[in-house]
């Protein structure tokens, strides 16, 4: 697919030569379109993994069909979508990649804006970086969002910039324990994706606020960390 998806998009990449030829690297990218997850395995100079929606490889039938075979075949772990124990065996899916030694492309925004603008990161990403000492390369997509708009299914051809930056290494931010360590190893990342990507800042992180009197509450008490 790579070869015909350059020619008939033309996609503008930077930096490509910042990706590791081997060894363990995380691709950190910001988040425009559900068409990201394609792009960035279609530019990158090796295989690159990421997590999908466990329902893309559920479903039956031929449609089912295509899609198992489509999300495997370009590198997508299935997983099932929520906070508390479902992000964390998501990150344990990404552990599992970078211990195999391989690349792993992760979105820290924790799903697509769908305003243009770059949400705080969560934690996760700088968990996998310092449990597993894999460098990050942050990831600055521009366009995508025109390819594919929210609400559509027909892609669009439109011209993207995909840029990598320089591979980040995390390690003088302390241990994967530390929450400090953790938030400020994050920042640095999204820093570098805000200098690639150059989005207005949100400021707040990308979540669908709580529903329901009590939890509201308990969310301004005892808010948690963003996994």
């Amino acid at each position: 697919m790579a070869p015909v998806a350059r020619v008939v998009f033309r996609p503008r990449i930077l930096g490509r030569e910042n990706i590791p030829a081997t060894g363990r690297v995380i691709l950190a990218s910001n988040h425009l379109s559900f068409i990201d997850s394609i792009v960035i395995p279609l530019v990158a100079t090796r295989r690159v993994q990421f997590l999908a929606k466990s329902t893309y490889f559920t479903g039956t039938g031929f449609k089912g069909w295509v899609s198992r075979t489509f999300f495997t075949a370009i590198g997508a772990i299935g997983v099932e979508r929520g906070a508390g124990q479902a992000a964390q065996a998501a990150l344990d899916e990404g552990r599992a990649v970078l211990d195999a030694e391989g690349a792993f492309a992760i979105y820290p925004e924790g799903t697509r804006s769908l305003d243009g603008r770059l949400y705080k990161g969560r934690t996760g990403v700088a968990w996998l970086a310092l449990t597993t000492g894999a460098v990050v390369v942050p990831v600055g997509l521009i366009g995508t969002q025109e390819i594919q708009p929210v609400g559509t299914k027909v892609p669009r051809i439109r011209k993207v910039t995909v840029a990598f930056g320089e591979p980040l290494d995390l390690s003088h931010h302390g241990q994967a324990t530390s929450g400090k360590a953790r938030r400020q190893a994050t920042d640095e990342i999204m820093a570098a994706i805000h200098g690639l990507s150059g989005q207005d800042l949100a400021n707040a992180y990308n979540e669908s606020p709580p529903v329901g009197t009590l939890n509201r509450l308990a969310h301004r008490v005892f808010p948690r960390e963003r996994l």
